[in-house]
């Protein structure tokens, strides 16, 4: 490019950044304050243009751009030449064009923009757009930096808000966002420190990743509401599938798609808005760096004095690290997931009873038909809770008494659940196998072994047929073979014709009566005796609407419950409220216990035995905040001798254990119940 082009340029183009800048000066702090003020810090280019010196070097700084004018004062283009210049830079001529792209600090290099015919358009459109908001803010300059104000504001709120996140719903107060958060004021000191182009980047990805924090904290608080449990970013993306299905059977399809719509949508802005408010922040710092040091400075002396005294606000540190810890946290937890996992599959290959021959194992049970059942969400909670213990307590009572009249008789007591409020099957697996299943890569490490079962020892010994009545299965169930049982009657097994009871299949009535019609009445041609798994689900929350019992012999196929399922009360009614939810769930529990006590009444004989059990207490703000994760167990026989086995266990005489009955981990009671009838071990070692 001939020289004197250049020269006659630099003059002209440093003109114009004056005039830009000064214009940005009058607006406070509109420059670089916002998404769109960085853009326009790209367009600004000529401020930081080097002023080329025939005889001398090249600059970089945008000091010499402003100082070049002042230099050249006497030899300035007349006003009308520089005023042309920046009003019309699309149609510049071809010569003075790639000078302008060549002082551009943020593109490519001359030869590069030369060779893209789409950047002096892309460029041609942002001058546009900054002339358009310059005009603008020119026209009202008022409501230009109102709105400035607002957004950057409401930018730094956003940012301290994902950073202070708290993990649980008892948390969510506001004194938890009153604290000074550390990781703001090192992200401060970082992002003034850098140019611009690394500052952008930088503050987007800070940004990004406080959002995603942020919302890992959100589903803490849903996990430990529902679960009892911070959500695990290794194990539990898998329970989104079942928590969709319970929505669904919940509140219908058309919600539940517009509930995971909005969701996805939500995930997506935060990330993307708290992205550029971080921009719009950094950006700020850096258009005022000398008082943004000052206020780091400053801030950062606060939070080490806050930090130093203990200073707290409503018993809250006012120096807060909340969201560093939560990140160290979930490090910690990623570690330890990975490492339980190696370490169970090593647990999972130990078994006290695994090479106990089949003759050896509950001798003294042959010629019983066992059956084991699990109530959902059937917990310590429902007995001992103010709201719901009165109607269950009474509930045992009574049928503890109708039993007594037809011959039974019990005994209870506690055992601790590796779940709560939901992930039923980790109960289940955890009963039956004598393992501590409380997570799901567990529960796949023991479904994949073939650590002895308790219902599988049944099998074992060659005297039983296995049956598994599973009202709630409604898709293959590849964990039977684990179980060891034959036959397994799911959802559509069971000739149900009735209406679902919200995530219910079937109320428990009618499985029942359909396991003694299809299962327990049936003469076993083999001889054998009978070994059944039963799941309940009446019990399952949203607790609404609730079946009644009706005559035995008026069940037929299930549409009696039409009725009853249209004057029940809806899931949405009941779903969000904690009184009616606590108040729904207790009659639940009395449901599904009268369910089961009267099927035994009426269906149980001499040779019956019956264990159940709750599989978890149900959902924090049914059972409390900190409920205890224990579970009723009681086992009925007629026979005198079965429960005599168990004296040394020292449980309660009927249904209802004391406050103060032995209280084992649910892991321990399988090897408790093969060492009470008579099992003999023989070790399986890793």
């Amino acid at each position: 490019m001939p020289q004197h082009t250049s020269t006659r340029q630099t003059p002209n183009t440093a003109g114009a950044a004056g005039s830009s800048a000064e214009s940005e000066a009058n607006s406070g702090v509109d420059a670089g304050s916002s998404a769109i003020d960085g853009a326009e810090e790209s367009v600004e280019v000529p401020e930081k243009a080097p002023a080329e010196a025939a005889p001398g070097p090249a600059h970089d700084t945008a000091a010499d751009a402003t100082d070049a004018p002042a230099a050249e004062a006497g030899q300035a283009e007349p006003e009308g030449t520089v005023e042309t210049l920046p009003q019309a830079p699309a149609e510049a001529e071809p010569e003075t064009a790639p000078a302008a792209e060549a002082e551009a600090p943020d593109s490519q290099a001359s030869g590069d923009a030369e060779t893209d015919p789409t950047a002096p358009s892309a460029r041609s459109s942002r001058l546009g757009l900054r002339r358009r908001i310059q005009g603008l803010r020119e026209k009202r300059p008022v409501a230009a930096r109102v709105l400035s104000w607002t957004l950057t504001f409401l930018a730094a709120a956003l940012v301290h808000v994902c950073l202070q996140m708290p993990t649980t719903l008892n948390s969510l107060k506001p004194t938890e966002f009153m604290r000074l958060p550390a990781e703001a004021i090192m992200g401060a000191v970082v992002l003034i420190s850098l140019p611009r182009r690394p500052r952008i980047v930088l503050a987007a990805v800070f940004g990004a990743l406080a959002a995603v924090v942020a919302i890992l904290n959100m589903l803490d608080m849903g996990f430990n509401e529902y679960l009892g449990r911070g959500f695990n970013v290794i194990l539990d993306w898998s329970l989104f599938g079942d928590a969709q299905s319970y929505l669904k059977d919940t509140l219908g399809g058309p919600a539940t798609d517009g509930i995971t719509i909005g969701l996805i949508l939500f995930v997506l802005l935060l990330i993307i808005l708290v992205a550029l408010a971080t921009v719009r922040l950094g950006n700020l710092l850096a258009a005022h760096k000398a008082e943004a040091s000052r206020g780091t400075l400053i801030a950062g002396t606060v939070w080490i004095t806050c930090s130093a005294f203990g200073l707290q606000l409503s018993g809250v540190p006012l120096a807060a690290d909340h969201a560093a810890a939560v990140v160290k946290l979930r490090t910690v937890a990623i570690r330890n997931t990975l490492r339980d996992e190696a370490e169970f599959k090593k647990v999972a290959k130990v078994d006290a009873f695994g090479n106990t021959p089949g003759s050896q194992l509950v001798p003294d049970l042959r010629g019983k038909d066992m059956i084991f059942t699990f109530i959902e969400s059937y917990g310590r909670s429902a007995i001992e809770d103010p709201i719901m213990a009165p109607g269950v307590d009474a509930t045992l009572a009574a049928d503890t008494k109708a039993l007594s009249k037809a011959g039974f008789a019990a005994k209870s007591g506690w055992l601790t659940s590796a779940t709560y409020g939901g992930s039923s099957w980790l109960g289940h697996s955890t009963t039956m196998s004598g393992l501590w299943v409380s997570n799901q890569q567990r529960y796949r490490t023991v479904m994949a072994s073939d650590h002895l079962s308790l219902t599988d020892a049944f099998k074992k010994t060659g005297d039983y047929d296995t049956v598994g009545v599973m009202p709630g299965i409604q898709k293959g169930w590849p964990e039977q073979s684990f179980y060891g049982l034959d036959k397994v009657y799911n959802a559509f097994q069971l000739g149900y014709k009735g209406p679902k009871f919200s995530w219910s299949t079937m109320p428990d009535q009618y499985a029942l009566e359909q396991f003694q019609k299809q299962v327990h009445s049936k003469a076993r041609s083999d001889g054998k005796s009978l070994m059944s798994m039963i799941i309940l689900t009446s019990s399952h929350q949203p607790w609404a609407p609730i079946p009644k019992l009706v005559p035995w012999d008026q069940l037929g196929n299930g549409s009696i419950f039409d009725a009853i399922q249209k004057a029940g009360n809806k899931a949405s009614d009941v779903i969000a409220d904690s009184t009616k939810s606590r108040q729904e769930y207790g009659k639940s529990i009395q449901y599904s216990v009268n369910s089961l006590t009267q099927w035994l009444e009426r269906y149980g004989n001499d040779n019956t035995v019956l264990v159940f059990l709750g599989d978890h207490q149900p959902i924090a703000r049914v059972s409390g905040n900190h409920a205890s994760r224990d579970v009723p167990i009681s086992i009925v026989a007629k026979d005198p001798k079965i429960l005599a086995k168990i004296d040394s266990w020292n449980w309660t005489d009927g249904l209802r254990p004391a406050h103060d009955a032995p209280v084992w981990k649910m892991s321990a009671f399988r090897d408790k119940f093969l060492t009470a009838y008579g099992s003999t071990p023989h070790p399986k070692k890793n």
